[in-house]
C-alpha cells in the first residue's frame, strides 16, 4: 500500500501537477492522522477494560471483606446489649425489684462483664488498596469517598471502644477491691469447673456489693457508656456500612 501512494506521488511530480499533489498530499496527512487517532482510540479502549477489570476484582473483594465486616458487627452489637442488659438487671436487684440470690447476681455481673467489646472489621484490601493508591481505580466518586471515611470512622470507634472498656474495668475493681469474691462468682457460673478450680470450701456472699454506692456508680456509668457505644457509634456504623455495600453492589456486573 505505501509503494502504491509513493509511485503516485512520484508520478504527480514528474508530471508537475502541484496542485494534484498538494491534495494528495493533505490526502495523505488526513490518512495519517485518522489512523493515529484509530490507534489511540483502541488503546484507551483496552485501557478502561483493563482498568474497568480491575475495578470488577477489587469490587468484589471490597464486597466480601463488608459482608463478614457486616456480620461482625451485628454480633458485636448483640453481646453488647446483652452486656449492659445484665448491668441493668443487677440495678434492679439493687432497687429491690426482683429477688437477689448468689447465683442471679453471679451470673448477671458474668453476663455484663466478661466480654469484651471490639470490633474488628476486615480491611486488609481496603488498607492495601489506600496505600498503594488504588483506591482511584474506584469510579464511583460516592463509594470512593465513603471507602476513605471508613478508615476514619473505624478510629473513632475504637477510641468509644477504649472508654467503655475502662468502665468496664473501673466496675470490675470496685467489686475486688470491696472484698468481694471472684471465686464465689466462679463456683456459681459454673466456671471453676471449667477452669479446674475446686469449689470454695468457705463461700463469700457478693449480695453486700448490692448496697454498695461506688460498685452502682460504676455500674450506672457502664451502663451509659455501653448505650452510647450502641446508638451514637454503632449504629451510625451500620447504616454506613450498608450504604457502602450498596453501592458496591450497584457497581459490580452480574
Amino acid at each position: 500500500m505505501l509503494k502504491f501512494f509513493r509511485k503516485i506521488r512520484k508520478q504527480l511530480i514528474v508530471e508537475k501537477k502541484v496542485g494534484n499533489y498538494l491534495l494528495y498530499a493533505i490526502g495523505e496527512i488526513v490518512l495519517v492522522v485518522i489512523g493515529i487517532l484509530i490507534a489511540l482510540a483502541i488503546d484507551n479502549a483496552n485501557d478502561n477494560r483493563i482498568k474497568r477489570e480491575k475495578e470488577q476484582v477489587y469490587l468484589k473483594g471490597l464486597k466480601e471483606e463488608f459482608d463478614i465486616s457486616k456480620i461482625k458487627l451485628e454480633e458485636l452489637i448483640k453481646v453488647n446489649r446483652k452486656s449492659y442488659k445484665a448491668a441493668q438487671k443487677i440495678v434492679l436487684l439493687m432497687e429491690g425489684e426482683t429477688v437477689a440470690t448468689e447465683e442471679t447476681f453471679s451470673n448477671l455481673l458474668s453476663d455484663a462483664f466478661t466480654n469484651d467489646i471490639f470490633f474488628n472489621p476486615n480491611n486488609s484490601l481496603l488498607n492495601e488498596m489506600i496505600n498503594s493508591g488504588s483506591l482511584k481505580d474506584i469510579s464511583n466518586d460516592t463509594l470512593r469517598i465513603r471507602l476513605t471515611n471508613w478508615i476514619s470512622t473505624i478510629d473513632d470507634i475504637a477510641n468509644q471502644e477504649k472508654m467503655l472498656g475502662e468502665e468496664r474495668n473501673n466496675t470490675v475493681n470496685v467489686f475486688r477491691d470491696e472484698g468481694y469474691s471472684i471465686h464465689t462468682l466462679l463456683d456459681h457460673t459454673g466456671m471453676s469447673k471449667k477452669l479446674g478450680i475446686p469449689l470454695s470450701k468457705n463461700p463469700v456472699s457478693n449480695l453486700g456489693a448490692l448496697e454498695s454506692v461506688a460498685f452502682e456508680n460504676n455500674i450506672l456509668l457502664f451502663i451509659i457508656t455501653s448505650q452510647s457505644t450502641e446508638i451514637d457509634h454503632y449504629n451510625p456504623l451500620m447504616a454506613s456500612l450498608e450504604t457502602i455495600l450498596e453501592n458496591i453492589n450497584k457497581e459490580l456486573k452480574k
